[in-house]
């Protein structure tokens, strides 16, 4: 007597392969749709136009190598967890693919001053920026009103206030 085809026509045992197999495939399922959720709440949560691309354009690594925004070129772009960024060049692409946590600006791109001071999303200009501890920080500046001034005033207090706050949208 063949023990093994005996197994593989039992059943009992095709049934426990198939509720196993089911259980994977749901597992996977859920799994898949749990990455997409957060893909879409990232997107959601940054400050991005239409198509998703963030920061107006403007190559987020150009910040740290140069020392000022340049603005990123459709031909280098990058999409990060449903976030579009473009560079100046290949290399930043290259870099910023690397460690994207590293370049993101903070607060999802949203004025900080603004995200500390009310808790608002509030929209930036990407040429009023400041990098504090290797890290890009985002301001509005329109209408006479540049806040990087006021942040500069209370950095460490609204700095506080202003994780807080983003901890809010993203629990």
């Amino acid at each position: 007597m063949n023990c093994d085809l005996t197994l593989k026509n039992n059943p009992l045992h095709q049934f426990k392969i198939m509720k196993n197999l089911f259980a994977v495939l749901v597992l996977s399922v859920i799994s898949i749709c749990s990455v997409s959720a957060q893909t879409a709440n990232h997107k959601n949560q940054f400050n991005v136009d239409k198509s998703a691309l963030a920061i107006e354009g403007y190559d987020p690594v150009a910040y740290f190598t140069s020392s000022k925004p340049i603005k990123g070129k459709k031909e280098f772009n990058l999409t990060a967890e449903g976030v579009t960024y473009q560079f100046a060049n290949a290399q930043n692409k290259n870099t910023f693919k690397a460690n994207p946590a590293k370049y993101e600006p903070q607060y999802g791109g949203w004025c900080a001053y603004a995200m500390g001071a009310t808790g608002e999303k509030v929209s930036v200009d990407p040429e009023t920026y400041k990098i504090i501890n290797g890290k890009l920080f985002l301001f509005y500046n329109r209408f006479f009103n540049n806040t990087l001034k006021d942040w500069n005033k209370d950095e460490s207090n609204l700095k506080i206030n202003a994780d807080k706050s983003w901890a809010k949208f993203n629990p």
